[in-house]
């Protein structure tokens, strides 16, 4: 039997208690470990459907039938699906689409680094809505940036990094109008006057007055001479030059005047160096910085091919690109670098038919035997209706488009890809384009996400942002 007193001891014993308890209930989860490091692969126009040509295209090239195959970037652990839509488009450009990643906000069609308030082509708009750029930030805090890419460096993904333009086309100042020159810098003097680490990519004209083989006002113009003379760096302008570069100080390569080499149309002697040089490069470079790095790295060239209607100059771009996240996965340290892999936007591009397992990505449709409507006999092409064959692969629009009498498509590497609509060059899609991650903040990559909140994921896995 329990006595009042013993009541009221157990009682008092229990009131004391409970702050403890308390206490011990409110105590916070361990702390997500922190990225020292981000790299931030751009697969340009790299939407669902090539990632799944190009897994298989990559198979195919190992002999293999290609369907099981993963790109490096499939084997990460965390994925989320993002949409791509600019504040005025349903169907997204590079300069809006990257200014998001690299800001933290939605914006126009065309435009870098300004908000959805600023008409595009108006300079005054550009200098009263500027937006925060993820490259400046990543320097103010102390630590490296690199930036990589096979376009021209001032073209609209790598430019998001570290310039603001009312327009993505002012890549050099003669590229602005007599009457928007009212105080906007182009893009390649921004770049020049930026800091960074590594810059590697093509798209030397920019940056050159015609004396040195540019499009420049000034004939004489030379900014990377002006960069290197400010920040005691180094200008390359080939493979042999970038791996002989110091190590220690900033540099900056510029390895075509136009685009870089479609790695398709590579020589073998080619004295340009490939997206994975380049990456091995930058990493080799930034992780010597105490504080940690940010890389950009785009695959730029994968958009190009298909706006040209080419899948198979396309597919071996984003072979490439997967070769270069295998490189960084290779080389960081998985504790402590958070790697994001995915597009800006995807393409008109379609996987179609009913090929056999193991059937040549580039090639003609041949069906399973037994695929009766189709007559499949696993050695024929399928005929289309007009008694002519066709390929898997093709695009909804573009240079390919068929006009009168269907002929019998091109198949190979080098083909242009039967397309139905007629346009000058394939455009973009709409559709969600995939993120891959893996790393410190991984896990933030999930679920349905706007492409401006990959710039939060970067942020709070370094650190910046709750």
């Amino acid at each position: 039997m329990i006595t009042r007193t013993l009541l009221a001891a157990l009682l008092l014993a229990s009131t004391a208690a409970s702050p403890v308890l308390a206490k011990e209930r409110r105590a916070r989860p361990p702390q997500e470990p922190r990225a020292k490091n981000v790299i931030l692969f751009i697969g340009d126009g790299m939407g669902i459907s090539t990632i799944t040509a190009a897994r298989i295209y990559d198979g195919q090239k190992r002999g293999e039938t290609g369907e099981e195959n993963s790109l490096s970037f499939e084997k990460f652990e965390h994925v989320a699906l993002v949409k791509t839509y600019n504040t005025n488009a349903q169907v997204p450009d590079s300069a809006g689409t990257a200014t998001a990643m690299h800001s933290g906000v939605k914006t126009r069609i065309g435009v870098l680094g300004i908000g959805p308030a600023a008409e595009k082509g108006v300079c005054r708009d550009a200098l009263a809505h500027p937006l925060p750029l993820l490259g400046e930030e990543v320097k103010a805090r102390g630590l490296a940036l690199g930036i990589v890419t096979t376009t021209r460096i001032t073209h609209a993904t790598p430019a998001s990094v570290y310039a603001r333009s009312a327009d993505r086309d002012w890549e050099a100042d003669s590229n602005i109008p007599a009457d928007q020159q009212v105080g906007c810098k182009d893009i390649a003097l921004q770049l020049a006057e930026a800091q960074f680490d590594v810059a590697l990519g093509g798209g030397a004209r920019s940056f050159y007055g015609k004396s040195g083989g540019g499009r420049r006002s000034d004939v004489a113009a030379d900014l990377p001479a002006q960069w290197a003379a400010k920040n005691g760096g180094v200008v390359v302008k080939d493979a042999a030059s970038l791996a002989a570069a110091p190590a220690g100080k900033p540099v900056f390569g510029l390895f075509n005047a136009d685009h870089m080499t479609f790695m398709a149309e590579r020589k073998t002697d080619s004295s340009e160096p490939t997206l994975t040089d380049m990456t091995a490069a930058a990493i080799a470079r930034l992780k010597a910085d105490p504080q940690g790095f940010y890389l950009m790295v785009e695959g730029g060239r994968i958009d190009h091919a298909h706006h040209a209607g080419k899948a198979g100059f396309a597919l071996e771009e984003a072979v490439e690109f997967a070769r270069a996240v295998q490189y960084a996965v290779d080389h960081t340290d998985p504790k402590e670098t958070l790697i994001l892999v995915t597009a800006d936007h995807s393409h008109v591009f379609t996987i179609a038919g009913y090929p056999q397992r193991g059937n040549d990505i580039l090639g003609l449709v041949v069906a399973p035997v037994g695929r009766g409507e189709d007559g499949g006999d696993g050695t024929s092409p399928v005929l289309a209706a007009d008694g002519k064959p066709y390929t898997t692969l093709g695009y909804a629009n573009g240079p390919g488009a068929v006009k009168g009498e269907r002929p019998v498509p091109q198949t190979g590497i080098a083909a242009t890809q039967q397309a139905l609509v007629p346009t000058g060059g394939e455009t973009h899609a709409g559709e969600d384009v995939a993120l891959f991650a893996t790393g410190p903040g991984a896990a933030r990559a999930h679920g349905v996400i706007e492409q401006n909140v990959i710039y939060s994921i970067i942020r709070k896995a370094l650190g910046w942002e709750k």
